[in-house]
């Protein structure tokens, strides 16, 4: 028996639907950062103790910052998710770019975007 060097179409549509829902969230959580880090400072006339302000800005300028770092991350994993979309037009998705293996299914439902199998990915290290 000959072994599979790819994915039936219907195979590959499986996990296109499973990208494009991730897809999907990752760009309403991607929107929520940037909202977040682009938002004005949000205080109001009755903010007038001055300690109580000089907090609340150290408090926002961090979660500013945490917000900043996620949405790069999220940023990054649209893009990987986007890359996972075109192998799978190009018929090439699910393919080891180092063994040339297919990578199991289970591994492609947990993280979809993934272009190693777990046997090179451990020696990569």
């Amino acid at each position: 028996m000959t072994e599979k060097t790819r994915y039936t179409d219907d195979e590959l549509q499986e996990f296109k639907d499973i990208i494009l829902k991730k897809l999907e969230k990752a760009q309403k959580d991607y929107e929520l950062l940037r909202n977040t880090i682009t938002q004005g400072d949000g205080n109001d006339t009755q903010d007038t103790s001055p300690t109580f302000k000089v907090l609340e800005e150290g408090a926002a300028v961090l979660s500013k910052e945490e917000a900043g770092k996620l949405a790069q991350r999220q940023q990054k994993f649209i893009q990987h998710l986007q890359g996972a979309l075109i192998r799978i037009e190009n018929k090439t998705y699910g393919v080891c770019r180092v063994t040339g293996k297919l990578i199991p299914k289970e591994r492609l439902r947990a993280v979809p975007h993934a272009t190693l199998s777990m046997e090179a990915k451990a020696n990569q290290k």
